[in-house]
């Protein structure tokens, strides 16, 4: 399947109520290690970057600086949508945006607030992103998979799939 350059809306359309991703990054150590994160981008941010807050001092945060490429996958089995987004994430120093992106559920992890000198502003910025969209019942899904394995022919038309290229 080839990337094309597409409107953004459909990706956050699918993940606005997923709150949250599963951050992929590449330990130092070479492998791949799996966290799950909240996006913590508003209505106003639903462009090519995804937001997290993380721990100055913890690991993913560190990963991040040695290796910047990674992966946010997004899944929502009860809707059958299902997103993988991939790009580079850097630390940015922006107050303005950290305060704009600031909610009260950040305080579990980060006590002193939005000045709280553990917190860390993160941004991916998507490269290319995936996603599949299963607009066919579970009755139609069940009988399509099932007509596919009797007559060994792929089944056809039970999801829409899109590669989106951002950047």
């Amino acid at each position: 399947m080839t990337a094309q350059t597409v409107d953004t809306s459909k990706l956050w359309d699918m993940i606005k109520d997923i709150r949250f991703g599963m951050l992929t990054v590449r330990g130092a150590d070479g492998h791949l290690y799996s966290r799950p994160m909240t996006t913590q981008n508003g209505a106003a941010d639903q462009g090519g970057v995804i937001w997290f807050f993380m721990s100055r001092s913890g690991q993913p945060l560190a990963d991040i600086t040695s290796s910047p490429d990674v992966n946010v996958a997004y899944a929502d089995p009860d809707s059958d949508k299902y997103v993988s987004a991939s790009g580079k994430a850097r630390l940015l120093e922006h107050p303005v945006k950290k305060q704009e992106l600031w909610s009260e559920a950040a305080k579990a992890w980060f006590p002193g607030g939005v000045d709280d000198p553990d917190l860390a502003l993160v941004a991916v910025l998507v490269a290319e992103a995936e996603y599949w969209d299963v607009k066919a019942n579970k009755a139609v899904q069940i009988f399509k998979l099932a007509k596919a394995a009797l007559t060994g022919e792929e089944p056809t038309d039970l999801a829409e799939h899109r590669r989106a290229r951002m950047r």
